[in-house]
């Protein structure tokens, strides 16, 4: 496959992102193709685990708000850009990416770096994806803090989200920092929208973010059936497990009555909910860290 890598340059404007960047070199499971993922490590290496692991169309610069409070209270933050995303390698056709390919990737990266004793940070993609890491590797993580995304399984698409499935497939812009602005409460600062622009110098190199709405697995989509096997994990699953969604989000709200019930694990847990939009992590980081640290502490 045809490989686009982001210039250095391109990210060298923002001014609130000081954590140093980290790189792995995983290889394509199917055609052996070499890809980098970049990743930011902050903490205590022998810290226990906190996984964050951004979504659509975002990268991990969506977490700064997260790493250093949470890196300061004694656990190794990690936060990986996926493959397509951020300072990461982005293949540049559609047909290079599927929603099993990015778990692919995830694992292999996370293998790599034989991470154990994670907690789960997740949201929109990072949650599709995130989750189902946790149902193929269960010994591997001791919690999930989910906002903001799910684990769909078939049945019919929430109309909002059809409408940006529409949008993300059909429009000739697809203006990334201002999708992200729009998806929080409070707007984003022009330079913030300009670091959500950056990993994309220009249309080729976002391929994965067009393509990613399309694979979330509503109505018949190929991936039901894997979905399916991971709920089989999570219908027994009794590591902690806590929702904390927002008010705002149109797209996700309510999306916890999928979980809160139905997973053994989040018996017990201060479910709760943040205030903003869909990227939360925007708007009520303090909030989203308390839940981490909730449960990444027990």
């Amino acid at each position: 496959m045809k490989v686009l890598r982001t210039p250095d340059e391109a990210f060298a404007g923002i001014d609130d992102f000081p954590f140093a960047p980290h790189y792995a070199e995983i290889a394509d499971r199917q055609d052996g193709t070499a890809l980098r993922v970049h990743y930011v490590d902050e903490g205590p290496r022998d810290g226990p685990v906190v996984l964050m692991m951004h979504g659509e169309p975002s990268w991990c610069y969506l977490y700064r708000h997260m790493i250093g409070p949470v890196a300061a209270a004694g656990f190794r933050v990690l936060a990986p850009d996926l493959i397509g995303f951020g300072k990461s390698d982005k293949p540049a056709a559609k047909s290079d990416y599927s929603y099993a390919r990015h778990i692919a990737w995830m694992r292999s990266w996370l293998e790599q770096l034989d991470l154990k004793n994670i907690t789960l940070v997740c949201q929109d993609w990072g949650s599709l994806i995130g989750l189902r890491l946790v149902a193929e590797m269960p010994e591997r993580f001791s919690g999930v803090v989910l906002s903001n995304g799910g684990l769909p399984e078939g049945g019919p698409a929430p109309r909002a989200f059809a409408i940006w499935r529409a949008f993300s497939k059909w429009s000739p812009l697809f203006p990334i920092g201002k999708i992200v602005s729009a998806g929080t409460a409070r707007g984003l600062s022009q330079a913030e929208i300009a670091a959500y622009d950056a990993p994309f110098p220009d249309s080729r190199y976002k391929a994965g973010a067009r393509i990613f709405p399309s694979f979330v697995p509503f109505e018949n989509n190929v991936a039901v059936p894997d979905q399916k096997r991971a709920w089989q994990v999570f219908d027994q699953w009794t590591k902690p497990f806590l929702c904390c969604f927002a008010d705002q989000d149109k797209i996700t709200r309510g999306g916890e009555s999928r979980f809160i019930g139905r997973v053994p694990g989040t018996a017990g847990q201060n479910h709760r909910t943040l205030r903003g939009g869909h990227f939360i992590q925007e708007d009520d980081p303090q909030g989203f860290v308390e839940c981490v640290l909730e449960v990444a502490g027990k």
